[in-house]
């Protein structure tokens, strides 16, 4: 019952505050305690819709920059002049294509997930597959000193891609906000100061 109440007390919140999905509170947290997202800032949001992210990220960014969404789904109701969603698979989206389709940018949000099957190890093999693709569009399109936000399913493979992103951070860390449904197994991977090969 009390996972119920947690759940209905940012649902609701949510909604009282004009957002599109209760997903919001978790990258308003990790934003504000890494201090990730700024003004002027372009922005990539993978797995955008329904569009929290995305219009948590416009709040931020202002009208000098601007936000770019990917998901298979266009969010409804939002369309602010500086936010573009791009309608496609990111299992299948050809990095090079995206690098000459749109600027570089100072942050790379990813809020994917994959559909659950209940199964913990394919759970979470393809949600690694996912960080892992998320990992290669963001060191493709990350400015210097950008950063990186990942969702990812706590598993074994989870030490083993940390260290291997970690050489193009300043820092890595992982983070779960408090907005996290307490039954959930995801975190979030937080990547600041992107250095470039």
């Amino acid at each position: 019952m009390k996972s119920n109440r947690w759940d209905d007390h940012y649902t609701e919140k949510a909604r009282a505050e004009k957002w599109l999905a209760r997903s919001v509170y978790k990258l308003q947290e990790i934003d504000r305690k890494f201090k990730l997202i700024h003004k002027r800032d372009r922005v990539l949001d993978l797995g955008c819709f329904p569009g929290s992210w995305s219009q948590y990220a416009i709040t931020k960014v202002g009208k000098p920059g601007d936000v770019v969404g990917i998901d298979l789904h266009i969010p409804k109701a939002f369309s602010p002049p500086n936010f573009r969603c791009i309608k496609g698979d990111i299992e299948t989206l050809e990095v090079e294509w995206l690098v000459a389709e749109i600027q570089p940018r100072n942050v790379v949000l990813s809020d994917l997930a994959p559909p659950t099957t209940g199964i913990r190890d394919t759970d979470v093999s393809r949600s690694m597959f996912l960080a892992e693709k998320a990992a290669q569009i963001a060191r493709a399109l990350l400015k210097n000193k950008g950063h990186f936000v990942c969702k990812i399913f706590e598993g074994e493979e989870l030490k083993h891609f940390k260290s291997k992103i970690s050489p193009s951070f300043k820092q890595i860390r992982l983070f779960r906000p408090k907005a996290t449904r307490k039954r959930s197994r995801e975190v979030y991977l937080v990547g600041t100061g992107f250095i470039p090969n």
